[in-house]
């Protein structure tokens, strides 16, 4: 087996995005491991908890993945978390990773790429017309819907799940039952990476960022994923030189030798309209 060989950790298709871009960029011949459920880890429909955040679940689907195909020396995980938008309310986020693990060397590096391009939504229906506007809305079914059990207006996957409908009439039967079951129905989009092609293009992103960051060697050891860390705030006012909460600094620390660099921000100078000194 090629000692350059990598594991992709999915059961949704993800390799379809992310495999290309490894075997162009890094020359890794890609294997998928038989029989993997990355179910087991947590799903978005809530019927199995995701226990742990995203790094981590990443970390243990690798580790998983290592133990179907023991020959692979990189192990390839992407996850992904939905919400509201960090600074702007009712705008739905996408935050993507995806990890690489090499066992040989110990490296591992991050990719990551967050936007508010998602189709990310649900809401709870009590007919069919508000099944078909929200569908409508969310692009199924080219995306994916998922009909979910309510209690007391709340989503209970434990109650009903349904995740499968590939046509209006299909989706529309499943909302149906649900509705003569509990009264309402919980619609959510389907945030696996197969039903999702809005998600699919977020991934392929994030495997961008981590080849960009996998490619970048330190400078001190040569080692892989040498790459932003941190960023220092404090560019000081172009009127007063008072500090300003703008950046003044990438910061890059190798994990394996520890070498450290700082990068001047391209701008000297803050505007004095982000400075409390000038604008109390």
């Amino acid at each position: 087996m090629p000692s350059d060989c990598a594991v992709i950790a999915t059961m949704h298709g993800k390799e379809k995005v992310i495999a290309p871009l490894l075997h162009g960029a890094l020359g890794f011949v890609t294997e998928l491991p038989t029989g993997f459920d990355t179910d087991r880890f947590g799903t978005f429909s809530r019927d199995i908890p995701r226990r742990e955040p995203p790094l981590a679940t990443a970390r243990a689907k690798i580790e998983a993945a290592f133990g179907h195909v023991p020959h692979a020396q990189i192990g390839i995980a992407s996850e992904g978390s939905f919400g509201p938008h960090p600074q702007i309310p009712f705008i739905p986020f996408d935050s993507e990773l995806v990890l690489l693990v090499d066992r040989r060397s110990g490296v591992e590096v991050v990719g990551h790429h967050a936007t508010p391009r998602t189709n990310y939504a649900h809401c709870v229906v009590r007919e069919a017309d508000a099944a078909k506007a929200f569908a409508q809305r969310t692009g199924f079914p080219s995306h994916g819907l998922i009909v979910i059990g309510v209690e007391d207006d709340k989503p209970a996957p434990l109650k009903l799940l349904h995740k499968d409908a590939t046509t209006l009439s299909g989706l529309l039967v499943d909302v149906a039952e649900c509705i003569s079951r509990y009264g309402a129905a919980h619609l959510e989009t389907d945030m696996r990476a197969h039903r999702n092609p809005t998600r699919m293009r977020a991934i392929r992103r994030a495997t961008i960022d981590l080849v960009r960051r996998y490619r970048s060697r330190c400078p001190g050891c040569g080692r892989e994923g040498f790459a932003v860390t941190d960023w220092l705030a404090g560019l000081p006012c172009a009127v007063c030189g008072a500090p300003t909460a703008m950046i003044r600094a990438a910061v890059s620390v190798c994990a394996g030798c520890g070498h450290r660099c700082e990068q001047a921000s391209e701008t000297a100078w803050a505007d004095p309209g982000r400075c409390d000194y000038c604008n109390p």
